[in-house]
């Protein structure tokens, strides 16, 4: 269990690294006005008086693969150590986007709600997680470890008889 935890960890984080250069990529493109990770992060430092914009992208580059992470872990223990089928990753990484921009995130704030922002933008987030998804249904399957035998045939060396010496 702690295995499959671990890996879901691991998964996590490289399918949001992923994830992550996907939005960049959008970014420099244009599409994309500004980064969910970055309005969330701007809920916990609303605390603090002073702020840069520095802090207020390590804690978002932080709290992205934390919860990346995280939803990878939830995969991981879901899967028990068995193999996932490829089309399981885009489902799950689109449940992991309706359920953040469609319920928890707008709920508490972090984001505005879906209705409320462009459709091609909601859209490219949906290909995102379609994409984060599949990295993390992937590395899963690489990650998951073989099923050695419980039982192992015993391995017998020949035995050879020892040389005798010619009598002559």
């Amino acid at each position: 269990m702690m295995r499959n935890l671990v890996n879901g960890a691991v998964g996590g984080a490289l399918a949001t690294a992923a994830y992550s250069a996907v939005l960049m990529a959008a970014d420099r493109a244009g599409l994309l006005d500004d980064r969910p990770a970055g309005r969330r992060s701007q809920m916990g430092l609303r605390l603090r008086r002073a702020r840069s914009r520095r802090d207020d992208g390590a804690l978002a580059a932080i709290g992205h693969y934390a919860f990346g992470a995280a939803c990878g872990s939830a995969l991981g223990l879901l899967s028990a150590g068995q193999r996932i089928p490829l089309p399981i990753g885009p489902a799950y990484g689109a449940a992991v986007w309706y359920l953040g921009f469609r319920g928890s995130a707008p709920a508490v704030g972090a984001v505005r709600p879906d209705c409320a922002d462009r459709a091609g933008r909601q859209a490219l987030l949906l290909v995102g997680h379609l994409m984060w998804g599949t990295a993390l249904t992937v590395t899963l399957n690489r990650l998951r470890p073989e099923k050695i035998p419980a039982i192992r045939a015993e391995v017998r060396t020949p035995r050879t008889p020892a040389p005798q010496p010619i009598a002559g």
